[in-house]
Order: structure tokens, then sequence, then C-alpha cells
């Protein structure tokens, strides 16, 4: 079963943001504004792309090197997309084997989950590097523009750095959570509403 994330509740996604503490404040911030860069380059490449078909139906001249161009920026905005969803805990989850388990338990594996992210995250993140300096110091461009493909390369770098400062992030309150506490930030308000939430639902099983 795909369960959706609800803003109100607790275990499934991130509290509101002035309920944050400032670290997790100022990441989301961040992220968002990383989301809205990719954003806008996914425009431009939808943009070009259809100036370029277009063109080439009804002019017979194309935008040069469009697929090129096209492969390089996707790779930047969809990566840039990562770090806001992972901040916002908006993941889709399967909870087909996990939807009887109490509130602290799957508040356990969402950390276990955020936390193999994040060192995936690191790990992809390192790699990139060395494969944008890599391509830096032998020269390596694109076949038809002749554009050095370690700019690419080099972009996706800072949305896996952001994606892993994400998932550390996510784990840190969901392992809170386990303890008995409630979001960084997030008060005893929130506790209590995630309690609110699981007696309705208790209810609700019962009728």
């Amino acid at each position: 079963m795909l369960e959706p994330e609800t803003a109100g509740s607790e275990e499934a996604g991130q509290p509101e943001e002035a309920s944050l503490d400032a670290f997790s404040r100022l990441l989301l911030r961040v992220c968002e504004a990383w989301a809205v860069i990719g954003g806008v380059i996914m425009i431009a490449l939808i943009t070009m792309s259809v100036v370029s078909i277009v063109g080439r139906k009804l002019f017979a001249t194309i935008v040069p090197g469009d697929l090129e161009v096209l492969q390089m920026g996707t790779a930047v905005a969809v990566a840039a997309f990562l770090p806001y969803c992972q901040a916002r805990d908006r993941h889709l989850r399967v909870d087909f084997f996990t939807i009887k388990m109490s509130r602290r338990k799957r508040a356990l594996l969402d950390a276990f989950g955020a936390i193999l992210l994040a060192a995936t995250s690191a790990l992809i993140a390192w790699r990139t590097a060395v494969a944008a300096i890599d391509s830096y110091h032998s020269g390596e461009v694109s076949l038809m523009l002749g554009w050095p493909t370690w700019y690419a390369i080099a972009g996706i770098v800072p949305s896996f750095v952001l994606l892993t400062l994400g998932g550390a992030d996510v784990a840190r309150w969901k392992l809170q959570i386990c303890r008995g506490g409630s979001h960084p930030g997030g008060g005893a308000a929130h506790g209590h509403q995630g309690s609110k939430l699981e007696l309705h639902s208790a209810q609700g099983s019962r009728s």
C-alpha cells in the first residue's frame, strides 16, 4: 500500500517550518532554493526542445547540439530536486509490512532508511566529484558542441551533498521520535497531535 504523506502526521513528514530548529530550517530553505534552480533549468531545457522540434518541422533547422544540452542539463536539474524531497521527508512509502507497527518502530525504520540514504548519497557525491576532476584534467568535451563535460558532472555534486545532509537530518529527528520526543524544535504540540491522530486511526479501525 502506498502511503501518501499527510502534513499533520509526525511519522509521515516534517512539521511546519516555524516549528523546526535552526539547522533544519536553514537546510530546508537551501534545498528549496536549489530545487527552484533545478526547475528553472528544466523549464529552459523544455523551451529549447520545443524550439528545436518546431524548427525542425517548420523551418528545417534545429538548435545545434540540443540532445547534448538536454542530457547534461536534465541530469543536473533532476538531481537538484532530490534534496528538497528528502528534507521534507516526502518520499512515498510502501507500508504493507509496517502499517500495524507502532509509531516508534516505524520511526526507527525510517531513521535506518535515512541513514542508508545519507551514506549512499555521500558516496555518490564523492565519486561524482572525483569523476568531475578526472574529466577536467583529461579535457573531455561533448561530441557536437565541444563543451567540457565536467561542468555537468560537477553540477550534480552539490545536490548529493545536500541530499546527504537531508538524510542525516531526517534520521536525527526520526531517532528523537524513537526516544519518545517530537521533531527537533517541534515542542510538545506535535507529540500530542501525533498521539491524537493515532487514537483516531485506532478508533476508526475498531469501528
